[in-house]
């Protein structure tokens, strides 16, 4: 059977690649392209410092503030060796393996481009710690996104040069404890591979698009279970017809109420007479929030698209041109507003969603207070709200932007900084949170839903509904909550769904 193997080339990396080589821990492997260009680069560095004695920045001078200090061409190596130690100096959590390995492969297909210098074996062994989940131990705090992800890109580099620890076969071990194991010999850095290796976006952009897919997910999920509580509460269709929208042509509001009708298809509830004649906001501006969350998301995504596709680290080389230029191609602006823009858009689909939660326990329109039959006794939904609330509050705290901060650093030659990976760990947990704010409105509107009985929703959404009582029952007497939603959550995470044929693509 053919191995099922990702090529790294300079061909655009897409998130539907990135998504399936993560899904199905595909094995990947430089295309003929990639290594002609990364030895082509190598081999004009090493023809230049030959032939030059001029200062070249990074590669025979000292870093940041010490940049007007030359290096003999003898310590040029250890000059590299001695910035990934250095540079390494992060606290804080772990970072999620998932995303350490996701760092890893953005940055191979950084350095594939050929403009940063450094030796085929280099980009080869990182290829080699991905395809065999050799997993640096990377720590949340230390970068300031410029000069790129110093600190977290010189963790998951230290076990290049044998040092350091990593995560593998379910242990965290020394990285010579693991080489020893393999046989393998620790990589002999060159003149600028310390600075490829650790300038560079990829601690940003690994949380940006594993955030970014998760997103995409949530955001159908959004109005899968939004059309469940705007049923359950007996809501009305009208907010959502096209021509309202039309007149008022957001893509993404478009695009949403396109959705609702189509999972509100053929529902006994939706279609029944409505004694009220508006719904509150939550459920009648349905359109309108998610749409501009939508659209938000879509911006943030031609962001890290091409950012995935960049070369980010500093200098760069261009053989072709004779050129190495030092610039700021490391610089995290980019990422970091798009970033704290993805972060108060997932906040507003989990601020609205726990507003339609708040609604469906109010006991109006024939639905028992708490969503529970025997109430007093019974505290039913009162408390999964509170719970919502509170995540929904430290989502709002989460959403106040980074991306307008910025710290002197080295001695005033850094003089202005991104903030771009606290924005990029603070989305990552916005979205996380929206997970679980979402599974708790599901929670309340398969309750409320029951209550319908017998009468129907979509057929759409009896399906999605069947599913999820396959993880979580009706709830007729009070029990442990927490169990509850920590199951919701999962279904949420696990749940296969194809949405109805009518809807238009979108996030």
């Amino acid at each position: 059977m053919k191995e099922d193997v990702y090529l790294i080339s300079p061909e655009k990396l897409t998130f539907k690649a990135i998504f399936d080589i993560l899904k199905k821990n595909k094995r990947i492997r430089l295309s003929d392209v990639a290594i002609e260009k990364i030895q082509k680069c190598r081999t004009y560095l090493d023809d230049k410092i030959k032939n030059q004695d001029e200062p070249i920045y990074g590669i025979n001078t000292g870093f940041g503030a010490l940049y007007n200090k030359n290096i003999s061409r003898e310590d040029l190596g250890r000059l590299q060796e001695n910035l990934v130690k250095s540079h390494a100096c992060g606290t804080g959590d772990k970072v999620p393996e998932k995303i350490v390995k996701l760092m890893i492969l953005l940055k191979i297909q950084s350095l594939s481009y050929g403009h940063s210098g450094v030796q085929l074996s280099t980009v080869q062994r990182l290829v080699d710690l991905f395809n065999e989940d050799i997993i640096p131990v990377v720590y949340e705090q230390g970068s300031l996104g410029a000069s790129g992800d110093l600190s977290p890109l010189a963790h998951m580099s230290l076990p290049l040069i044998g040092l350091g620890k990593v995560y593998y076969k379910g242990k965290f071990k020394p990285t010579s404890e693991v080489y020893k194991e393999l046989g393998w010999e620790p990589i002999g850095l060159r003149s600028k591979e310390g600075l490829a290796l650790l300038n560079g976006t990829q601690f940003m952009s690994a949380y940006g698009v594993f955030s970014l897919l998760k997103a995409f997910r949530l955001s159908e999920l959004a109005d899968i279970i939004g059309a469940i509580s705007l049923d359950a509460f007996d809501g009305r269709i009208e907010p959502f017809m096209d021509e309202l929208h039309r007149i008022r042509p957001h893509k993404g509001q478009i695009q949403t109420a396109e959705r609702f009708r189509s999972l509100l298809k053929d529902s006994e509830i939706i279609s029944q007479s409505k004694e009220h004649v508006q719904d509150p906001y939550s459920f009648r501006c349905i359109p309108q929030v998610h749409g501009a969350s939508k659209d938000s998301i879509n911006y943030v995504a031609t962001v890290f698209s091409s950012e995935i596709n960049a070369v980010t680290d500093n200098p760069t080389i261009f053989p072709d041109l004779d050129i190495i230029v030092s610039g700021g191609n490391f610089h995290g602006q980019p990422l970091a507003l798009a970033l704290d823009n993805m972060a108060i858009a997932a906040a507003e689909w989990g601020n609205i969603s726990e507003r339609r939660t708040y609604q469906l326990l109010h006991g109006k329109r024939g639905l028992p207070p708490f969503l529970v039959a025997n109430p007093g006794l019974n505290s039913g939904f009162m408390i999964p709200q509170y719970t919502a609330a509170s995540i929904v509050s430290q989502n709002k705290q989460l959403c106040t932007p980074a991306s307008v901060d910025s710290i002197e650093s080295s001695q005033g030659q850094e003089d202005h900084v991104s903030m771009g990976a606290n924005a990029a760990t603070k989305a990552y947990k916005v979205v996380n949170n929206l997970e679980r704010i979402l599974a708790i409105e599901l929670f309340n509107a398969a309750q409320a839903l029951d209550f319908r009985r017998p009468k129907k929703s979509s057929p759409f959404i009896e399906d999605f509904v069947a599913k999820y009582r396959k993880y979580v029952p009706f709830i007729s007497e009070d029990k442990v909550m927490h169990d509850e939603i920590v199951k919701s959550v999962h279904f949420l995470q696990e749940v296969d769904y194809d949405l109805p044929d009518a809807l238009v693509p979108g996030v």
